[in-house]
């Protein structure tokens, strides 16, 4: 069943000494599997709901003062009745055109430095898709892996594809060789992985020779300097 989205889309203009144009969006979809709505504000999530911990959900940190969204959830829950609602209408008057599929970029990389023996996380960034869904599986020297694995929500683009986030938290040791596989209908192969490796960069002797090799010279032309000077004056 196809994803149906609806998207408001409010432009603000504040006068000051110079016009700046603010975003405002409102974003619910559904699907037979997938329900989403969420609130942001100019590219920023500010709210989403989580329908599976059956709450309400403010994304924006303490520090930038963030909004209550009191009632949201609730709202929430009537809202997708009615998104659902008008998904069948729609697929009935419209006899499910031809979707238009965007396969997903995927890369992976870690949230800290790497440090042996140190927990760290790693996060596969996929971006581009459309439609939702898409699955995300995480393997550690080719097992499947589970523990530590998270998913965010879908994030919206301002030209109609979506990203979203999976992260695994490791503890990094040589050798190690994690992959992320992303599975959405609109690859050619159905899948597309990627692999991160444990690497610790060691620091480099290259500097410090040549930082030793200049000292010497400089004090050896030093030595040499003085030598002749001594010598020029008992000639003279």
């Amino acid at each position: 069943m196809e994803l149906y989205a609806v998207l408001l889309m409010l432009a603000v203009i504040v006068s000051t000494e110079t016009q700046v144009v603010h975003r405002d969006v409102y974003y619910m979809g559904c699907s037979d599997t997938e329900k989403e709505i969420l609130y942001g504000f100019d590219g920023e999530e500010l709210y989403h709901s989580d329908f599976i911990t059956k709450e309400g959900v403010v994304t924006a940190p303490d520090f930038a003062d963030p909004v209550g969204f009191p009632g949201a959830y609730e709202a929430s829950v009537s809202n997708i009745e009615v998104c659902k609602q008008n998904l069948a209408l729609d697929i009935k008057v419209y006899k499910s055109p031809d979707e238009q599929l965007a396969p997903p970029d995927v890369s992976i990389y870690s949230k800290g430095d790497v440090v042996l023996g140190a927990e760290n996380t790693l996060i596969c960034h996929v971006t581009g898709l459309f439609p939702p869904p898409v699955n995300v599986s995480w393997t550690k020297n080719n097992q499947i892996v589970t523990e530590g694995m998270s998913l965010s929500q879908y994030r919206r683009k301002n030209d109609g594809t979506f990203n979203i986030f999976s992260s695994l938290k490791i503890t990094a040791a040589e050798g190690d060789v994690y992959s992320c596989t992303v599975f959405h209908k609109a690859l050619d192969s159905r899948s597309k992985t990627k692999t991160w490796e444990v690497d610790v960069a060691v620091p480099s002797v290259g500097p410090a020779v040549f930082c030793g090799v200049g000292l010497t010279l400089g004090l050896l032309g030093v030595a040499a300097g003085t030598f002749f000077l001594i010598k020029g004056n008992n000639c003279n």
